[in-house]
Formats: C-alpha cells, sequence, structure tokens
C-alpha cells in the first residue's frame, strides 16, 4: 500500500500519478480528503475529551477523600463517556473507509516511467542476439512439439480441460534440464538462496503481496474448510499460488529484519496457478497462457536506497539466462499504463519466437518499493537506530521454464523437424545433444 501520510501530504502529485495509470483520482480516491478530516477531528476530540476525564477523575478523586458528594461530578464523566464511544465509533469507521481505499490504490510510478496508455508505448531499452534464419519456413512450437511427440495438448485435455499440456521424453527431460539449469545460474554465479516453499498460501499471504482483495477472479481458490469472504481472512483456506514471489515475500511477513542481513535474494522453482480470467480466446494454441506452468522465481529484499540498483541486477541475473541458452531478446521499460499493481518500475523481458514472428515476454521484473512491504509489515532496523522502516521487495522471473522451452523449440528447429539442444543445456541433457522424434510415446 502507499503510505497514509504521503498521500495526504502530496495529494495533488498521487492523483497525477494515478491519472498517468489511467486512472481517475476522483473514482479511485473517492472522498478520501472527506474522511480523512472526519478521521483525525474525531481523533483530536476523543484526545481532548480524555484530558477532559482525566481531570474530573482526579477531581472526583479528591471529593471523595474529602467526603464531599461527587455525584455531579460522576454524572459529567458518564456524559463523556458516551461522548467518547460515539467519536471512537467514528474514527473506527473512517479508518475502516481509508484502509478500503488505500487498499484498492497501485503503487506510483518512478519518475522515469515513461507516460502511456498501453503496451504499445512501452520502451524499447536493449537487444540483444540476432535473430535465427531458416532456409525453411519456420514452425511454431506447438507444431514442432506434436510431430516430435513430446507434447501432446490433447490427453491433457482430457485428463484436465483446456490450457494444459502433458510432456514426454526428452520434452519432460528439457523442462527439468531448464530448471535446474537456471537453479545452478542464479544459486552459483548470482548469489540467490534456493527455497522450497509451500505451493499453497493463506489469503493473508496473498494480501501482503497484493493479489488479494483486487485480483481474487484472477486465482484458484482450494475448496477446504477456510473462506475468504469480503476481505475476512481465515486461517483455514487455501489458494494455488500463481507465482512463488507470494510465498517467498510472505517469509517475513510481520518480521523486523537487521540492515546487516541486506539486501536478501532468493530463489525458487514452483508451479504457478492462474485462472487466466479475462484471456477467453487469447493464445489458445500452445503453451503461451496456460492454467498450470513452472516458474523459477527471483526475489530479493533491500534497503530503500539500494532498491533501484538491486533491480538492474535482478533484470541483468534474468537476462543472463537467456544469453547462456542463446536466445535473442529485448528488454522493454513498461509505461505507467501497462505496469502492474505492485510495481513502482518493471522491465519486461521479451524473447523472440521465430515461429510465431514476434516478441513475448518471458520475464517481468520489477521494484515494487516499500508497497508490499507496507501490506506484509516487513520492516528492517538501520544500523544504530532505534525506529524500524519499511524495506523494498522486488521480484522478476529467472525465467517462465515454460516460455523458455517453447524458444528454444522454435529457436532450435531443424530442417528435418529435429531441436537442436543448446550447448549450456547438454549437460543437463543426458549429454543429448539434438531432441529427436520420440518412441513409445502411444
Amino acid at each position: 500500500m502507499i503510505d497514509l501520510g504521503f498521500v495526504r501530504a502530496n495529494l495533488p502529485l498521487v492523483e497525477e500519478k494515478l491519472r498517468s495509470r489511467g486512472m481517475d483520482p476522483a473514482v479511485a480516491l473517492g472522498d478520501f480528503v472527506v474522511v480523512d478530516r472526519e478521521r483525525r477531528q474525531a481523533i483530536t476530540e476523543v484526545e481532548t475529551l480524555k484530558a477532559q476525564r482525566n481531570k474530573l477523575t482526579e477531581e472526583i478523586a479528591k471529593l471523595r477523600r474529602a467526603g464531599e458528594d461527587a455525584a455531579a461530578l460522576t454524572e459529567k464523566t458518564r456524559v463523556l463517556k458516551v461522548e467518547l464511544e460515539s467519536l471512537e465509533t467514528t474514527a473506527a469507521k473512517a479508518d475502516e473507509r481509508l484502509r478500503e481505499t488505500m487498499q484498492t490504490l497501485p503503487n506510483l510510478p518512478q519518475d522515469d516511467v515513461p507516460v502511456g496508455k498501453s503496451e504499445h508505448d512501452n520502451v524499447e531499452v536493449k537487444v540483444w542476439g540476432d535473430k535465427p534464419e531458416f532456409d525453411f519456413p519456420a514452425r511454431s512450437h506447438w507444431e514442432i512439439g506434436e510431430a516430435l511427440g513430446i507434447l501432446d495438448f490433447e490427453r491433457a485435455a482430457k485428463i484436465s480441460g483446456s490450457r494444459f499440456v502433458v510432456q514426454f521424453g526428452q520434452g519432460a527431460r528439457l523442462e527439468r534440464a531448464l530448471a535446474n539449469f537456471m537453479l545452478d545460474l542464479h544459486t552459483g554465479q548470482h548469489g540467490y538462496t534456493e527455497v522450497l516453499p509451500p505451493n499453497m498460501v493463506n489469503s493473508k499471504s496473498l494480501f501482503g503481496t497484493g493479489q488479494l482483495p483486487k485480483f481474487a477472479e484472477d486465482l484458484f481458490h482450494c475448496d477446504d474448510k477456510g473462506a475468504y469472504e469480503a476481505g475476512v481472512f481465515q486461517d483455514g483456506d487455501h489458494w494455488l499460488i500463481p507465482t512463488a514471489e507470494v510465498p517467498l515475500t510472505n517469509l517475513f511477513r510481520d518480521e523486523t529484519l537487521e540492515e546487516a542481513q541486506l539486501p536478501i535474494s532468493f530463489c525458487a522453482y514452483t508451479p504457478c496457478y492462474r485462472s487466466e480470467a479475462g484471456s477467453y480466446g487469447k493464445d489458445v494454441r500452445g503453451m503461451i497462457r496456460q492454467h498450470q506452468f513452472q516458474k523459477v522465481e527471483l526475489v530479493k529484499f533491500a534497503k530503500p536506497e539500494e532498491s533501484a540498483a538491486e533491480h538492474e541486477r535482478l533484470t541483468r541475473d534474468a537476462e543472463r539466462v537467456l544469453e547462456l541458452l542463446g536466445l535473442p531478446y529485448r528488454r522493454m521499460l513498461l509505461c505507467t499504463g501497462d505496469m502492474g499493481f505492485t510495481s513502482s518500475k518493471t522491465y519486461d523481458l521479451e524473447v523472440w519466437l521465430p515461429g510465431q514472428g514476434l516478441y513475448r515476454e518471458i520475464s517481468s521484473c520489477s521494484n515494487c518499493e516499500s508497497f508490499q512491504a507496507r501490506r506484509a509489515n516487513i520492516r528492517y532496523r538501520p544500523a544504530g537506530a532505534k525506529k524500524t522502516e519499511f524495506l523494498h521487495t522486488l521480484n522478476g522471473s529467472g525465467l517462465a521454464v515454460g516460455r523458455t522451452y517453447l524458444a528454444i523449440l522454435e529457436n532450435y528447429q531443424q530442417a528435418d523437424g529435429t531441436v537442436e539442444v543448446p550447448e549450456a543445456l547438454v549437460p543437463y541433457m543426458n549429454c543429448d545433444t539434438v531432441i529427436g522424434k520420440q518412441k513409445g510415446k502411444g
């Protein structure tokens, strides 16, 4: 969430930032100014009445010690109590209304984020690699995979429904090889600590990283004994994770870290589950938009003054995977209208897919600043300071395994229908250098 005090002190700036995200500040903020004024006025009056009550309590005690009648003053304290309860109720209701408003506000874009309405306004930062040239018509990954017998969408639909895939033989091994390669790179060279988190989380965790309550329809909710209704979190309910960012970030929920511990860098390989609400009719072929997919996620916890540098470092760590695999890509700086809800600045890495003749997002690397930390109450204590502060959180895919998989199929396809294995993956593929047609698949 955005800091309430910041919104109050910088309302014109907040309104400008919201407009740059394509939002109407009048709708997004609602009656923020009125409610905030009511809340502060009620709190001030409460403190005034409490002081009056304390003074009366002292006078009543003196009268009773002197054996005098304190009935009149006692009646005044009773009236004050009623007034206090009413004002405290007013303040509590205003608090709740402000909390609801703050929960729905997205993060504010950093000043160097380009203003724009959609992906068409994103800015290309860099391009890496040469696009492959074939002396035959390039095929899409689903054509290649089905012909080789390593991908089966029909059988997946039979057992689970649409937007699933079954992988066989060398295809299944390629998925595992990519995950191991990415994890080895990030832990061995980039300094990340590998984590194996739960694949189910509670509602508080999803609130902490910003998926709830706004994006509940994009998630898979488990049908267990718990319930989630209108912002009420119960310990017994569970959701399938949409990304390992959720459990990794919430590892430190409601905790205070020491400055010397930062930065902390975690990576995790997990399945991810997304309902793809609103994507009906989009990417119905192939592995681009699946209900279940695997991903290696990168998450960082950093001091505020170091988060910008850590963002660049995290993005480079993700880019390095693509470079070692020889996959052409470009880095895009997302505009204000295309950024995610929790992000203050995002780079998208887009890999070239020759079978489709376009670039596709394969990693989204975001600096969330203190937005998630404030929701999840993750703080750190600066060295020598008594007061704690909210730290900054960052996350990015390093990489989406399925999309890396399909990028390899399309970029390394051969005229005879086989697929060459990138040199960096050969040790992970049982030293196979080519993926050929699978036998015995049925």
